[in-house]
């Protein structure tokens, strides 16, 4: 008879196989669990691939496609820098070579200037300042080794509009940027009170345009521009263009009407919005009394004519209002008369009665 042998590995596999024997049902439920679980895991597996590499394209689309927020407004403000032109000074320092670098380079009136060493001329016009350093460190890579080239404008003159007509400080500016009408015009102080409704900008291209023209029409359509003052002062972009160097900004004084006669102060009004009779003279203080209110006049010199005529207006009915209050036109002039009786009543009593105050008083008991 054997003796038994004692082994726990062993005892459990007997015990494996007779639970199998066992409960054949819970054996086979339990296989069709794993395989359920294994084909879930599978298809799991099989798509997490797919997003990653969709994503990875995407990733990689955007990086391509789309530029950083940085070279972005790099492109933007690369307008607004300011293009060296002729007749403007530069300063041209390179790094450890002070026999090649230059104090005031002027550049000539083809746009060009010369460097040591350098055969042919430089195109320093329509470049910024850092475009100008890296064509002449380009230039000096033929005799040494990445030189370091810094460029520096040291008197603009290539660049001046005009401001005139009816701003408070005429004059003429050298623009170290760009800069549009309506901060031009800070700089001429503002419009003046004799301004009038539109503002005008009259473009005198330069020698060598570093831009091409906004609007490629009819040279006429492109010399002159007009513009509502009232919109510049606003800012509304459509009125608020940039100036271009060789601009002519001006200025027109507004349209004028003339109040004279009995009033209290005769003076000239710019028509600069529509204006009444009934309006200019409360401008002008009013009439005085002994005036004829149903006589003043306007004397009106029609547009393209030499000739004028006269309207009579009665200021009395036009106050109560039974007539219409006429709308001025540029140089009209009211003249609003005097009452001859009175006036000639009031002259006698201001001559009479300072010599009757002269005459000695005397007393009668």
């Amino acid at each position: 008879m054997q003796a038994a042998v004692y082994s726990p590995a062993l005892n459990e596999a007997r015990g494996s196989f007779a639970a199998a024997h066992i409960s054949p049902r819970l054996l086979s439920y339990s296989l069709a669990v794993l395989g359920a679980w294994f084909a879930i895991s599978q298809f799991v597996y099989a798509q997490q691939p797919a997003q990653t590499a969709q994503e990875t394209v995407d990733k990689t689309a955007s990086t391509v496609t789309a530029p950083p927020a940085s070279a972005k407004t790099d492109a933007l403000q690369g307008d607004d820098r300011y293009r060296i032109g002729p007749g403007d000074v530069l300063d041209i320092r390179i790094f450890n070579r002070p026999n090649l670098s230059r104090d005031a380079v002027r550049v000539e009136g083809n746009g060009m200037i010369r460097m040591p060493l350098i055969d042919t001329e430089i195109q320093a016009a329509c470049q910024t300042e850092g475009g100008l350093a890296r064509e002449i460190a380009t230039r000096y890579m033929k005799y040494y080794r990445n030189p370091q080239v810094d460029v520096f404008i040291k008197e603009y003159h290539s660049k001046q509009v005009a401001v005139i007509g009816a701003v408070n400080d005429q004059s003429r500016f050298e623009l170290q940027r760009r800069v549009r009408l309506l901060e031009l015009l800070t700089y001429a102080k503002g419009p003046s009170p004799r301004a009038g409704q539109t503002i005008n900008i009259v473009h005198s291209p330069p020698a060598l345009p570093c831009r091409e023209p906004v609007v490629a029409s009819e040279d006429v359509a492109t010399a002159f521009s007009s513009y509502k003052l009232s919109d510049t002062l606003e800012g509304n972009p459509k009125a608020n263009p940039y100036v271009e160097p060789g601009d002519i900004v001006t200025l027109p004084e507004a349209d004028q009407v003339y109040v004279v006669g009995n009033v209290f102060t005769p003076l000239t009004i710019p028509l600069k919005e529509p204006i009444s009779l009934s309006r200019a003279i409360a401008m002008a203080g009013g009439i005085k009394q002994d005036s004829k209110k149903d006589k003043v006049r306007i004397v009106r010199q029609e547009p393209g004519s030499a000739t004028k005529k006269e309207m009579v207006v009665d200021l009395s009915a036009i106050e109560k209002k039974r007539a219409e209050d006429i709308a001025l036109l540029p140089n009209d002039i009211i003249d609003v008369p005097t009452s001859a009786g009175k006036s000639l009543l009031r002259s006698l009593l201001g001559t009479i009665a300072p010599s009757v105050s002269q005459l000695p008083v005397r007393v009668i008991p």
